[in-house]
């Protein structure tokens, strides 16, 4: 470094310097000693599952092997032998790792009331346990304030955190400035927007309640600068500007309208009780319909009769947040089990959940399954008995499937695990794969065995008391 130094003088090392550092704390602290080579085929894995890839057409019985972090092999009867780890998932689903287009996670500032703030949540507390690997936080913020998210949650997070920026630059912070039209620039929004190219991956306007259209014009122009699309909550019912204007046009081929089954905006027909001209328009026009469920997006009696017209939404999402969470949302399966309800099948809500959301925001490379690929998981059963889900207005819908997380892989290390599938039992005696080579498979801690490695009943100590002289260790056998 110093002979660099001596070339492109002190300002440019001290640069190199910090960018190394910063790359250096993405990538997070190294623990423990340099894993040996696997000269195996596999790192992990999975056995004895039914595989769902929808952009690879794979819908079949048989097993993906996972190497460095990318899908290596799918197939019937993989040679367990080649493999460091293997966990058998007979009777699940496997999946390529969940995507929620519609989530808030831009929390920790403090600001009450929003959710650049207090109203949204931290992602990895509701995402890997539901199989989800990536989320898009829909316009929690703005230009101005992206990259305090950026450095607070997006780079912090073991989820992938995307977002859609929103067209107003300071954000989603409640009424005083999601209505400020004088805080819409379409032009730094865009410019914004190119300098995060794969993490920025497209423009929001929510709920604007002003008559304008200036908002939806301004998402426009930042979106013919980034080429990324532009997703739509529409706000407050204004007459002075319809819904089937807005498809018509002010949104593109390609763009997102959010919330489609609330009913609040004119998505239904009153007559029919089907989709409404607007809808109808959106699907001509191939402008996507995503679910955006929320705590108030989502009625029994819109999606019942619009989906049993034929017309089913193009992604499942969840407006994740404080006030939907616990509500009748509750997570990304739940709202795919009120899907299934409605007679979906278990392909075609994953589809709504892996490779559409990933087409609509131009991201291919996640959402599938494809050899070389991210190796991003969900396993997931299908529970069978008596279940009540929960709409926006607290009515409910009985069904008999509901949908359970048995673990997430993520960039292949398993990240969550329900029942222990791959866990060793507590009382075995040596473990079923090389415990050295463990940090390849599972980002949890295995446990050594042999008294030699630590006790497998440690002494407990009471408060207070006086260290105790250790025992020396038992040479190695």
């Amino acid at each position: 470094m110093r002979s660099v130094c001596g070339v492109v003088g002190k300002w440019m090392c001290a640069a190199l310097l910090l960018s190394a550092a910063a790359v250096r704390a993405q990538e997070g602290p190294v623990r423990g000693p340099a894993l040996p080579p696997n000269p195996l085929p596999y790192d992990l894995l999975l056995t004895n599952g039914h595989v769902l890839d929808d952009k690879n057409h794979v819908d079949m019985s048989g097993d993906v092997g996972i190497k460095d972090g990318k899908i290596a092999a799918i197939g019937a009867h993989l040679n367990p032998k080649d493999a460091l780890k293997t966990v058998d998932v007979q009777g699940y689903y496997i999946t390529p790792g969940l995507i929620d287009l519609h989530t808030h996670v831009y929390t920790g500032t403090g600001e009450k009331n929003s959710y650049a703030g207090d109203l949204s949540v931290m992602p990895d507390g509701f995402t890997l346990r539901n199989g989800v690997t990536t989320i898009v936080d829909a316009g929690s913020s703005g230009w101005r304030n992206f990259d305090d998210f950026k450095d607070r949650i997006i780079d912090r997070s073991r989820t992938r955190v995307l977002a859609e920026l929103n067209i107003v630059g300071s954000g989603m912070r409640g009424a005083k400035y999601e209505d400020n039209l004088d805080d819409m620039d379409g032009k730094l929004t865009g410019e914004k927007a190119l300098k995060f190219p794969g993490v920025i991956v497209g423009i929001k306007s929510a709920h604007f309640t002003g008559p304008e259209w200036k908002p939806y014009d301004q998402a426009q122009i930042a979106e013919d600068i980034a080429h990324i699309p532009v997703m739509i909550d529409f706000g407050a019912n204004r007459i002075e500007r319809p819904l089937l204007q807005l498809v018509e046009s002010h949104l593109r081929p390609s763009d997102i309208y959010t919330h489609c089954f609330s009913g609040l905006r004119n998505e239904q027909d009153p007559q029919t009780g089907g989709p409404s001209k607007a809808l109808l328009v959106m699907r001509q026009r191939g402008i996507y319909c995503d679910v955006g469920h929320g705590g108030g997006s989502f009625a029994w009696t819109v999606a019942k009769p619009i989906v049993a017209s034929g017309y089913k939404p193009d992604s499942i999402s969840t407006d994740l947040h404080v006030g939907s969470m616990n509500n009748g949302m509750k997570d990304l399966l739940n709202v795919a089990d009120k899907l299934l309800v409605l007679g979906e099948t278990v392909p075609e809500v994953i589809a709504q959940m892996t490779s559409h959301p990933a087409h609509e925001i131009r991201q291919e490379q996640y959402g599938n399954l494809s050899v070389g690929g991210i190796a991003d998981v969900a396993v997931l059963s299908v529970d069978h008995g008596n279940f009540g889900f929960v709409d926006m207005y607290n009515t409910k819908m009985m069904g008999t499937q509901k949908l359970v997380c048995q673990m997430t892989v993520k960039d292949g290390k398993i990240v969550y695990d329900l029942n222990g599938l791959s866990a060793d039992m507590w009382d075995a005696t040596k473990h079923s794969a090389d415990e050295r080579q463990a940090r390849r498979w599972t980002v949890f801690s295995e446990r050594p065995f042999g008294a030699t490695r630590g006790q497998r009943f440690p002494t407990s100590t009471p408060v207070n008391a006086p260290p105790q002289v250790q025992d020396k260790a038992i040479p190695k056998k």
